[in-house]
């Protein structure tokens, strides 16, 4: 499995152990322990789920839970007045804080990457608008964080 691959695999098990965390009431130790030893690489109901870089998927957990009030307040920046974050559906927040936590922090990844990213893990939960919502959300942020990696002549 390629790297590529992996990370995929982390970056989806991210927005999935987020959700559950605040769905279920979890901290990120509990959350982090759960998806290491019952969710990632394994087979539940007779789903194969994705093996997953361990140390990606805690940075990117661990770094979203750590700075959410600068990743929320960015996202919420960037969301249409009168729509903060907070009324934005719970799997969509996850990828926007996931995407959001990426672009600030991980400048080790490239911003289109980013975006290309977890707009393929939000068609894995949606087949809809939000993909675009998040797309056009996450692209706006890359824009604000990333301006460098971005040519103004062309965007």
């Amino acid at each position: 499995m390629s790297r590529a691959e992996m990370r995929r695999g982390a970056r989806l098990s991210v927005v999935q152990a987020l959700y559950e965390m605040e769905i279920g009431g979890r901290g990120v130790i509990e959350a982090m322990a759960e998806f290491e030893a019952f969710w990632i690489g394994k087979e539940v109901e007779e789903i194969e789920l994705p093996k997953a870089e361990l140390a990606f998927f805690r940075d990117l957990l661990g770094g979203v839970v750590r700075e959410q009030r600068l990743v929320d307040r960015s996202v919420d920046d960037v969301l249409a007045a009168g729509w903060p974050l907070k009324r934005v559906e719970a799997v969509v927040r996850a990828v926007l804080r996931a995407g959001a936590y990426e672009l600030a922090f991980r400048k080790d990844v490239p911003a289109r990457a980013v975006i290309s990213e977890y707009v393929a893990v939000a068609r894995a939960f949606y087949e809809g608008e939000e993909i675009g919502m998040i797309n056009a959300v996450l692209d706006k942020m890359a824009r604000d964080f990333r301006a460098d990696e971005f040519d103004t002549a062309t965007a």
